[in-house]
């Protein structure tokens, strides 16, 4: 693949709809061009303290954060005509399902690719498949996991080697 969004959600509780940040990386003829990262304040506005644990996020740092629509304005300039890229799409996919149904926003059925599945078939001896162990295996260290736009940057590069 030579041109994709690589996008990564990191959540506040157990709903899905609870995105608390995003980020974003662009790709176009192979290089990384664009990129964007915003904390939004989760719907619902609670944190599950497993969660804080993983990604580091906490409620006084999305209490002013701007609505997933404000921000999801600021990312659909950015990824018109360009598929969605994600590692493990069945998370970050229903994640983006269940925030635009949670505010009634229409959702457009993006394209959605997984590097996750695609490491499985790439990578059938792995130690595990999990984003910081394929990332390594595809040259790229990945130092700061659960953070959305370092996530997103390392499955950009895992894209651009196995998609």
């Amino acid at each position: 693949m030579q041109n994709f969004a690589a996008i990564d959600f990191e959540t506040a509780n157990n709903a899905r709809s609870s995105i608390c940040s995003v980020g974003v990386v662009i790709v176009k003829n192979g290089e990384i061009v664009d990129h964007f990262y915003s904390l939004v304040r989760p719907i619902p506005n609670y944190y599950n303290y497993y969660y804080t644990q993983v990604h580091g996020i906490e409620p006084h740092d999305t209490i002013h954060a701007p609505t997933f629509p404000t921000v999801w304005a600021e990312i659909e300039k950015l990824i018109i005509g360009l598929p969605l890229v994600a590692h493990n799409k069945a998370f970050d996919e229903s994640c983006l399902k269940k925030v635009f149904e949670e505010y009634g926003m229409i959702y457009p059925n993006y394209l959605f690719y997984c590097t996750y599945q695609a490491a499985r078939r790439h990578f059938p001896h792995a130690r595990n498949h999990q984003l910081h162990t394929i990332s390594a295996l595809c040259g790229y260290q990945l130092a700061h996991h659960h953070h959305a736009l370092a996530d997103a940057e390392a499955c950009a590069w895992i894209a651009k080697e196995i998609l």
